[in-house]
């Protein structure tokens, strides 16, 4: 996977849009990543908190299929400064 390079947020899409290092975007979709994840309040808090706060995490979470395992540790983002 090519590394990716920026992230953000849109609010007015609920996307988060990347760039790779190549010139690739592409746009998350956070409402399906969400409905997917987003199975107690809580969870849906955590991924609310990623987005404002750590748009690159939350898109590389994503990408690389760990979201699911992310949420279900208890969402400590202390895990994110690693």
């Amino acid at each position: 996977m090519m590394k990716l390079l920026f992230c953000r947020y849109n609010m007015d899409t609920n996307r988060v849009e990347a760039r790779f290092e190549d010139g690739t975007t592409l746009a998350i979709d956070c409402i399906a990543v969400e409905d997917e994840y987003g199975n107690t309040p809580v969870q849906r808090a955590e991924l609310d908190w990623l987005l404002y706060n750590k748009p690159l995490e939350y898109a590389q979470m994503v990408l690389r299929v760990e979201m699911g395992h992310y949420l279900s540790l208890g969402c400590d983002h202390s895990r994110l400064e690693d």
